[in-house]
């Protein structure tokens, strides 16, 4: 999901450059002022609050704010993105906006500042003046809301700062010239941003294969707890000996240990440009649990692969595979692969609804040969690659 913020004093062109944003980007526009102004236009109970306020060209308060952009968001929930004109203005609300999108398991990709000088403001306010209605639209109105700005917006700035996704840009020149400076930067963004994605399907389904296969195409880090489990058993280390037993029946190990090994492997591999998760999350619990430790690094769920094979067919690859070299415990047992695929059922399948919630699942049929399934992975990843960025 992309998610941005455009950030300026008055004047300096925000609703002209969202509308490019919203139209080239498919981006639900959440205006502060707009939803304000249509509260009051409808004499709602808020609107009746603000218009004072705002008349003064002062800042509303933060309560309101927030349940004018909640109502926003609900009202759009197959969005690809929100931009966001005039919200943060402060320091305060910088944190609000991050706590109203991490509900949303998604975050601010950029803030984008339009820098114009103070007597440039000043002359596109009067000329604005000429043609509005607007009561805020008058000198002494506009060189307050000028010095709210300078006073409580810019602080923001350092906030997004430290997270490295602030971006300023020259608001001087011709309309197309300021999009194209603000278009660069949108597009460097999408192509730094981390893609992470979950690849589901039956014990048997051919996971492991195609997500290294996955991996190495998209220039990707493969994380399978299941691999990472094993080599921790391998090794004799604590979190090897607590789950051998849990392992050997083929049952999922505790969620504080799949925690630790997830979060040292993401550690690892700070300059990723994403991951693919085979093996996790398979519960619902899981799913929260992912959230959370993408969210530590600014990151979040892309999308997940749903890779289709029939009960039969996942049955058949595993009694193969135990026959192997490379077979697991549970394998060797007909009743320990009946067992998987049921827990698989109860605890897994649910995972599917979770994320189509969000439009984020894609499906592709794993019952052709791997070359034929890889083909079709690639296909499903380059489209929802398109769609996410």
């Amino acid at each position: 999901m992309l998610n941005i913020a455009l950030f300026g004093p008055p004047g300096a062109g925000k609703g002209t450059q969202s509308k490019f944003l919203m139209d080239k980007y498919n981006l639900s526009y959440v205006a502060t002022g707009d939803l304000l102004r249509e509260e009051m236009a409808e004499k709602t109970p808020i609107g009746m609050l603000a218009k004072d306020t705002i008349e003064k060209g002062q800042l509303v308060t933060d309560e309101i704010i927030v349940q004018l952009i909640e109502k926003k968001i609900k009202m759009n929930p197959g969005v690809n993105g929100f931009l966001f004109d005039g919200f943060p203005r402060t320091w305060v609300q910088a944190y609000i906006l991050d706590g109203l999108l991490l509900r949303m398991n998604t975050q601010l990709s950029c803030m984008i500042a339009l820098d114009v000088k103070e007597d440039v403001l000043i002359e596109r306010m009067l000329h604005r003046a000429e043609t509005s209605n607007r009561a805020d639209d008058n000198i002494d109105v506009f060189k307050n809301r000028l010095q709210e700005y300078n006073n409580k917006t810019l602080p923001v700035i350092n906030f997004y700062k430290e997270k490295r996704i602030f971006f300023p840009v020259s608001g001087i020149g011709a309309v197309e010239e300021v999009s194209e400076r603000i278009d660069t930067i949108v597009q460097d963004t999408l192509e730094k941003a981390w893609v992470n994605v979950i690849l589901l399907g039956y014990p048997g389904s051919g996971k492991g294969t195609q997500g290294l296969l996955l991996a190495k195409k998209y220039n990707l880090v493969y994380i399978s707890t299941g691999k990472m489990l094993r080599n921790e058993i391998k090794e004799g280390t604590e979190i090897g000996k607590i789950a051998q037993p849990y392992m050997e029946k083929g049952m999922n190990v505790p969620d504080e240990i799949a925690i630790k090994i997830i979060e040292r492997k993401i550690q690892m591999n700070p300059n990723t440009r994403g991951f693919i998760f085979k093996g996790f999350p398979r519960t619902l619990v899981q799913a929260y649990i992912l959230d959370g430790l993408l969210h530590k690094s600014d990151a979040s769920v892309s999308f997940m692969i749903d890779l289709k094979v029939s009960t039969l067919e996942a049955i058949k690859r595993l009694i193969e595979r135990g026959k192997t070299p490379n077979h697991r415990s549970y394998d060797l047992s007909t009743d320990l692969i009946i067992q998987r695929l049921e827990e698989y059922e109860q605890k897994t399948a649910p995972l599917k609804d979770y994320y189509a919630k969000n439009k984020k699942i894609y499906t592709v049929d794993g019952m052709t040969a791997p070359e034929s399934v890889f083909e079709k992975l690639c296909e499903s990843m380059d489209k929802a690659l398109k769609e996410v960025r």
